[in-house]
């Protein structure tokens, strides 16, 4: 038994050899071979629904990440809002805690400009429960009124 022949059997389809009378031989199944279904090699390649089936694979993979690149910068937005709305409280704070004179006991707002935008301040300043400080909170909203930052220090009074 040839090479070629050995191989046939054990993938159980007939080989390809070149005939005269018949021309080539196809690959079919038959009783004589049982009725197993035929082996593919590597060499054949893949079928169109293999590839089908990896094209949808792969789509869903890439609308997965589409949507997760879509979460990432919305966060990142939201993110940056925060950042510089707790920026804007600090500086807020800063400049209560460095002022000669103690900011006077209540609420006072105002607009503060960072970053190219305009942010709404709200200071509230009230007696601390320790002796001689004073509490200052200071609370920061964005153009759209949403809250973006808030801190509260303790100034002593003078």
């Amino acid at each position: 038994m040839s090479a070629l022949d050995r191989r046939s059997a054990e993938h159980s389809f007939t080989s390809l050899r070149r005939s005269a009378e018949h021309g080539f031989t196809s690959l079919m199944r038959s009783a004589e071979h049982g009725f197993r279904p035929l082996r593919r090699s590597a060499e054949h390649g893949f079928t169109l629904i293999e590839l089908m089936v990896a094209l949808a694979v792969f789509s869903l993979a890439a609308l997965a990440l589409l949507r997760l690149e879509g979460a990432t910068l919305s966060s990142t937005a939201t993110l940056q809002d925060r950042l510089l709305g707790q920026i804007v409280a600090r500086n807020v704070a800063v400049e209560a805690l460095s002022d000669p004179q103690p900011p006077t006991m209540g609420v006072a707002n105002g607009e503060e400009q960072n970053g190219g935008r305009v942010w709404r301040w709200t200071r509230r300043a009230s007696a601390a429960p320790g002796p001689r400080l004073q509490r200052i909170d200071v609370a920061v909203a964005d153009d759209r009124g949403a809250s973006a930052g808030a801190i509260t220090v303790f100034r002593p009074l003078t």
